[in-house]
């Protein structure tokens, strides 16, 4: 039995009598290293927190039914910048290369493992029974698993295919893979998400929402976090729908995209902005059950050519110490608001003034102006009297004043 390494030792193990095979061998995942915890030993054993990533391995033509953790067995990944972490069972295919000692030793040499090999043809999982460790296939599935070449592992009778795959790995007999058209580039996780980079198709066989406008071949690209549910088999691949997909992101060139907005009126438009499911040219569109925005440190900015639209089934909420708009022409209430909004602190400052003088001069109207006989008139009225005519006089020539020309009202 080999010697396992420790430490950073681990890092320059070899395969077995110091071998360089030339050819890519295939090997059945026995364990997956994504935590110090599971298999606390291998993890100290391995490289520690450099092991994270790795795989313990049985080789498929010559298996071992008590495979030991030791360098003989034990793969990196290949690509440094790609992680594809297998689970328990899948095969994967395995190669022999230089590892950090090469300028000791030209010849010495560690596995690397690719990712897991297609067997089923799913993006959510490829893992199949092991018959050397007594992981028969259920009777109920056995013709499930003969019949690769027309469906996945997920055709099952009984809603589980009753793999072993890991400790925590949770089979989801509804995660479809997408469905490709000629020329597509694509890349799917196991749980629904997936990136496409595909182009309007016309003629494909099989439609998608996408292709109604533009020309064959205009570019799109399709991120999606989250699948839709559908009633066919869960084998059949899906086409993405951004009003039942979980959460979306599109680019677009030509594509009309038939989104289904939740709130849709343009009232304060004199000429209302294309429908979204009728634009066709390039634009990113977000769809999710709730968009967050957050800067940490710097602003949010919005600019725009035309307009911006706020858009909403409720309200628009504004929380903030201050809100400031700068713009030559504001209309509130309505596109069409004609009334001018006053300005209030010179309004108030002038009116407040003469109010004060209306609240003299009537109290020198309380006193009587005198009596029939002799008339003694009342001295107290014309100094009062005279103020507020002047300020009274004043506020009316300078009425226009008032009015806000920025802010109008309805």
């Amino acid at each position: 039995m080999a010697q396992i390494p420790t430490g950073l030792n681990s890092l320059k193990g070899t395969p077995s009598a110091n071998q360089q095979p030339s050819s890519i061998f295939s090997a059945r995942v026995r364990h997956a290293m994504v935590d110090e915890k599971t298999e606390n030993k291998a993890f100290k054993d391995f490289g520690e927190w450099s092991s994270i990533g790795c795989v313990f391995f049985d080789k498929l033509n010559s298996p071992n039914p008590n495979p030991q953790f030791t360098t003989d067995n034990f793969a990196r990944p290949l690509f440094p910048n790609n992680s594809i972490i297998p689970v328990k069972n899948e095969l994967v295919y395995v190669i022999a290369l230089p590892n950090s000692n090469v300028q000791g030793d030209v010849n010495e040499q560690t596995y690397y493992y690719f990712q897991p090999i297609n067997i089923w043809n799913s993006t959510h999982h490829n893992a199949i029974p092991d018959p050397i460790n007594g992981e028969s296939t259920p009777a109920a599935q056995s013709q499930d698993y003969e019949q690769t070449s027309v469906g996945s592992v997920r055709r099952v009778t009984d809603g589980s295919t009753e793999i072993d795959l890991g400790k925590d790995f949770k089979e989801k007999l509804s995660i479809r893979n997408l469905q490709p058209y000629e020329g597509d580039l694509i890349y799917q996780g196991r749980w629904g998400q997936s990136f496409r980079f595909g182009s309007t198709n016309k003629d494909a066989s099989i439609p998608n929402p996408w292709s109604k406008s533009g020309e064959n071949g205009d570019a799109i690209t399709i991120i999606k976090n989250g699948q839709h549910e559908e009633d066919s088999d869960p084998w059949v691949p899906q086409v993405e729908d951004i009003n039942d997909d979980k959460s979306s992101v599109y680019l677009t060139t030509t594509q009309e995209i038939p989104i289904d907005l939740s709130s849709k009126s343009y009232k304060s438009y004199s000429s209302s902005p294309t429908a979204a499911p009728l634009f066709n040219e390039e634009q990113i569109i977000l769809n999710s059950g709730r968009l967050l925005f957050n800067s940490k440190s710097d602003s949010i900015l919005f600019s725009s050519f035309d307009t911006i639209n706020l858009n909403s089934v409720n309200s628009v909420n504004i929380d903030t110490p201050k809100t400031i708009i700068s713009s030559p022409e504001i209309y509130l209430g309505d596109k069409n608001a004609t009334e001018p909004v006053i300005l209030g602190d010179k309004f108030l400052s002038d009116f407040s003034s003469l109010l004060t003088s209306l609240i003299s001069l009537c109290s020198a109207l309380g006193t009587p102006i005198g009596t029939p006989i002799p008339f003694v008139p009342n001295a107290s009225i014309p100094a009062p009297a005279t103020q507020t005519l002047v300020k009274a006089q004043t506020m009316l020539n300078k009425i226009q004043m008032y009015k806000s020309k920025v802010s109008k009202s309805k």
